[in-house]
């Protein structure tokens, strides 16, 4: 699934793309296998993993943070997004004086969100399973919200029930579309 989401990422406009490894990161690399020697792939590891997501967060920001004026994070458990979809997120953003940028569909937020280097210090400052959502709705002045049209790109696998339910809806998309 991992593969999916790295592919995707390196299929679409984002200058580089970092992937955060924690629990069982021998394995993942293993099977990435190539993937993992892309040019534009730098690999990062969260040995703090088992304290939450935000771990995961600060160690790919803090390999990017002085370098680019936004990030993109995007999760592993999506394997439904696309490059097109991506490339949507970030000229959306690009084209807009909005710091934060988020997918919507029918009035659902969901994932990955994009964010301006304003929010840097806040993003290192989570603990926790704490994610950015406490950012985000502590500024929805900043929120650009991009309508989309394909409910499937937002799905996330938390589960084998899941990835069941993913796999009955749509056939696995080819990670460059």
């Amino acid at each position: 699934m991992l593969q999916w989401v790295v592919e995707a990422a390196l299929g679409s406009k984002l200058d580089t793309v970092v992937l955060v490894l924690g629990h069982e990161f021998e394995a993942i690399i293993r099977a990435l296998q190539d993937t993992t020697l892309h040019p534009r792939l730098v690999t990062a590891f969260n040995y703090r993993f088992r304290e939450g997501q935000a771990y995961s967060l600060r160690a790919g920001l803090g390999l990017v943070k002085d370098e680019f004026p936004s990030v993109m994070f995007l999760l592993g458990d999506q394997p439904l997004v696309t490059p097109r979809f991506l490339d949507l997120l970030l000229e959306s953003f690009w084209a807009s004086e909005k710091g934060i940028c988020v997918p919507v569909h029918a009035g659902k937020r969901g994932n990955p969100t994009i964010f301006h280097r304003g929010f840097y210090r806040l993003l290192l400052e989570l603990e926790g399973d704490e994610g950015g959502r406490r950012i985000i709705e502590g500024h929805p002045e900043e929120v650009l919200g991009v309508e989309i049209d394909e409910p499937l790109w937002l799905a996330d696998v938390d589960s084998e029930e899941d990835l069941e339910a993913l796999d009955s809806l749509a056939p696995r998309p080819s990670p460059l579309s």
